[in-house]
């Protein structure tokens, strides 16, 4: 292309020339990209064809010649993206700061770039402004240290790039870019492992790598003016700053997050940056992924991110406190810890380079004396450089080393500094040598809807989360959590417990079963008494057990809680799985854990407890202990025996089954005036458990009730969280339910209470349409990462029920739609547990046919597979 000069006023079929030329340019950029996936070349073309675009632009608007057009930040690293913004530097001499025309050429220039379709960042400074706002600045100092000259006086780049320099400070820049680290690391909750990670800010992304690149700039560790990407890691082995395989393995990472970075940038057509999950499964496709019977193509996809994530934060620590040691101008403060280690500066270092090479189990002890010395601040460069090259002697023979495994015990068993120590032997690679099952599931994202870590980092999150337990000040979170933990004699079982809860995820099969299985194996291994090994093998195989019965069950059922009490058998275990699962559900994700879920866990903990303790526990007994209860309570409220008797006739003795004493003297006393109302009666309270609203509907049994209700609460926006449906004998519903607002948050105003029984009410008339579910927006989750929708139907042993289990990808809507099938099938249903885990949904239902009798298999094959279709 050639630039004719002209006057500074550009004609617009000029203008659509050059934005032609842009768009020609990229798209030859794109189909030479997936020609032959070359990262390198990339970079220089693109660089290339801004770079002539710029200066010939420059050259034709003829700004004023004492300025000069500089390429900074990514551009000028010469890391130029897809869709990545220019960043430009314009610097004007001093002596021209409010010279008009020249700012009226640069107002022009900016314009045009924009109207060609450039997305440019720029600033306009003299030179003296340059080194005063890189004082008060440290991203202009970052952009200063990048500057690439393209066009314009280059005595005057000269001279800037001179006194930026003799102006910087190494060791206050160094400073403040880790302050700014640590500020973006915290952003992004100091994790990698988050489901939609961004590749360029996220812990583990490239701008840890850019970090080493601006430092080892600001240190002049370089031989000219500029380091070039390809340069850099060659020139810091060449300085002995880092190893020839280090250089291998930071660029084979590098390249991997620049490739994703690239298709991202493509596929979504815009800089973004964030692996969201719209592009994952395409990215994966791209990228020659394909879906296996354990692993979708957008989970290998993410291993490999996290995988390569990891590393990086690895070099980013080594690096770092390598740098600091060598922009120290005092020798480090030594001191003797043992015969083989020593501290420099509050950091732990060998005091010898080959220690861990001739005493492999120093490797462990080094993780121990971490913990006994909370003054020492992590591990030194030296130490950590030389734990990844003999990363290898953590084999089979150092597993089968007594001294070893006995250190691995040690190392749980300390009072303090668990979850650090095994969070760093996580992120050094240790962990997953000594436990190879551990190192198979690093990086492994579950695409299920509701975790949204790692499975290794949610096992390191549910081990964090028992280690709060410990805390005394902490003890207002978990009352009762805490209270156990201090009682429990063996902690080190309940992190084993946790270590291995859920070491299967990705073989196929059972994970409970597979994972107990491997726990077996390690107990055994490491000496545990069998009483100790046989707990965590029980706690791994039933990990899953007390929250599934807490939410899909009926825990007014004294039969339930017996049943529990059975698969327990004492309150040690009863104990110890509590703890697990409390620390199990809050380390899934943020948004699963809430106060009814908290109620429920409890509810069957204090229940399960009571019957483990009274050996005369019986269900009958419990039953009478209920109503004895009820009585009191509607006796405070000078209620006679009289009064209510012909109403619990009514009720029938299942009901008694059904519900807990509050919740009896509460209906007691709302409906005893009420026993054959005509119209519907409504009531709703603030949950005295303090999560939501319980609200009761007492009227004549009809089919298309639960519909009604399911639509009325989805239209408020509010989740059905339990349902409990009950038939009087005299054909009455009286059905109860605990609603949350869709944030999971309490409701505490009376307005909306009264809101919901005149409303509701409304609703349940003979005379009013039923509608049709409520159709809304999917999550960006659902729509792109679904799980198959699963339904089981189970026959009940012990009655005419069914139970129904239902595992679906949440929606707007869904129950609503759930409860039209049961009215179109002629479906009674008894009692509902609505578990929404993130975007997934996991209920049960209790259902029979009309009447409580029997379903036949006929109805039950047809309503599963329009279940199916529907959801």
């Amino acid at each position: 292309m050639q630039v004719q000069a002209k006057s500074i006023d550009i004609e617009k079929s000029r203008v659509g020339a050059l934005r032609q030329y842009l768009q020609d340019g990229a798209l030859a950029l794109k189909t030479s990209f997936s020609e032959n996936r070359n990262i390198t070349q990339l970079f220089r073309q693109h660089c290339k064809l801004i770079d002539n675009l710029l200066m010939e632009i420059w050259a034709e608007l003829e700004i004023d010649s004492r300025s000069c057009l500089i390429a900074v930040g990514g551009y000028g690293r010469g890391e130029l993206y897809p869709h990545s913004d220019i960043d430009l530097l314009i610097l004007i001499p001093d002596q021209a700061e409010n010279d008009t025309r020249l700012n009226r050429d640069i107002e022009s220039l900016v314009g045009l770039l924009w109207d060609i379709g450039l997305h440019v960042g720029h600033s306009v400074r003299s030179l003296s402004e340059c080194i005063d706002e890189a004082k008060k600045d440290i991203t202009v100092q970052t952009n200063l240290l990048e500057s690439r000259l393209l066009s314009g006086d280059k005595n005057l780049y000269q001279s800037f790039w001179t006194q930026t320099h003799q102006a910087h400070d190494a060791i206050a820049f160094f400073n403040a870019k880790l302050k700014e680290q640590d500020q973006r690391h915290a952003k992004y909750n100091d994790t990698a492992y988050n489901l939609e990670p961004n590749l360029k800010e996220s812990p583990g992304g490239l701008r840890d790598l850019h970090m080493i690149i601006w430092l080892a700039r600001s240190m002049n560790l370089h031989a000219g003016s500029h380091l070039s990407l390809n340069s850099i890691w060659t020139t810091l082995t060449k300085l002995h700053v880092i190893s020839a395989l280090e250089a291998r393995q930071i660029r084979h990472h590098e390249k991997n997050l620049q490739s994703l970075r690239i298709q991202l940038h493509f596929l979504s057509k815009r800089r973004e940056d964030r692996l969201l999950f719209d592009f994952q499964n395409d990215l994966a496709t791209t990228l020659g992924y394909v879906n296996t019977p354990r692993k979708r193509a957008s989970e290998q996809l993410m291993q490999s991110y996290y995988r390569s994530a990891k590393f990086i934060s690895l070099m980013n620590e080594i690096l770092l406190k390598q740098f600091m040691q060598m922009l120290s101008v005092t020798p480090p403060v030594i001191q003797p810890i043992n015969e083989r280690f020593e501290a420099h500066d509050q950091l732990l270092e060998a005091k010898t380079a080959g220690l861990l090479q001739q005493q492999p189990s120093a490797i462990f002890e080094a993780f121990l004396i971490l913990q006994q010395r909370p003054e020492l601040t992590g591990m030194g460069a030296t130490l950590l450089r030389n734990l990844q090259r003999v990363k290898k002697l953590v084999n089979r023979d150092f597993r089968q080393a007594s001294q070893n495994r006995k250190l691995f015990i040690d190392i749980l068993s300390q009072p303090n500094g668990v979850n650090h120590a095994l969070r760093a032997m996580n992120r050094y690679g240790i962990l997953g040598s000594y436990i190879p099952a551990f190192g198979r599931i690093v990086g492994q994202m579950q695409h299920d809807l509701f975790h949204v870590y790692t499975v290794d980092e949610h096992i390191l999150n549910v081990l964090a989360n028992l280690r709060r337990f410990s805390k005394p000040e902490l003890k207002h979170e978990f009352p009762l959590c805490s209270q156990l933990f201090s009682e429990f004699d063996a902690p080190h079982l309940l992190y084993l417990a946790a270590i291995f809860h859920d070491i299967a995820k990705g073989r196929g099969g059972d994970h409970s079963t597979l994972g107990k299985v491997d726990a077996i194996k390690f107990c055994k291994l490491h000496g545990l008494p069998k009483t100790d090994g046989a707990l965590v093998a029980w706690l791994v195989d039933s990990h899953l057990k007390m929250s599934s019965i807490a939410q899909k069950t009926d825990l007014s059922d004294p039969n339930v809680i017996e049943s529990f009490a059975q698969l327990v058998q004492n309150t040690h275990r009863l104990n110890a799985l509590y703890l697990l699962t409390v620390a199990d559900i809050r380390g899934t994700s943020p948004q699963v854990w809430n106060a009814w879920k908290a109620r429920l866990l409890e509810s069957l903990f204090h229940a399960t407890k009571r019957a483990l303790e009274a050996p005369e526990f019986h269900v009958k007994q419990t039953i009478a202990a209920r109503i004895k209860e009820a009585s009191e309570k509607l006796t405070r409220f000078g209620i006679s025996t009289q009064t209510y008797e012909n109403l619990w006739s009514q009720f029938g003795e299942n009901y008694f089954v059904r519900h807990e004493s509050d919740e009896i003297a509460w209906h007691s006393r709302l409906l005893t005036p009420h026993l054959n109302s005509i119209s519907p009666i409504v009531r709703a309270r603030l949950s005295p458990y303090g999560d939501g609203i319980q609200v009761m509907i007492y009227t004549k049994n009809q089919n298309d009730i639960f519909a009604r209700i399911c639509n009325f609460f989805d239209r408020m926006g509010y989740d059905i969280v339990e349902a409990k449906i009950y038939t009087t004998q005299h054909a009455y519903a009286l059905d109860s339910f605990i609603v949350l607002d869709q944030s999971g948050k309490s409701v505490s105003y009376s307005g909306l209470l009264k809101f919901i029984e005149t409303q509701l009410t409304g609703k349940l008339g003979e005379n009013e349409t039923l509608e049709s579910p409520l159709k809304g927006r999917i999550s960006r989750q659902v729509k792109h990462m679904p799980i198959q929708a699963q339904i089981n139907v189970a026959e009940e042993s012990e009655n005419n029920n069914h139970k129904l289990d239902m595992i679906a990808n949440d929606r707007p809507g869904l129950l609503a739609t759930v409860a039209q099938q049961f009215l179109k099938y002629d479906i009674e249903l008894h009692n509902a547990k609505i578990n929404t885990l993130g975007n997934r949904a996991e209920d049960t239902f209790l259902i029979s046919a009309k009447d409580g009798h029997k379903l036949d298999a006929q109805r039950i094959d047809a309503l599963y597979h329009s279940l199916l279709k529907e959801i």
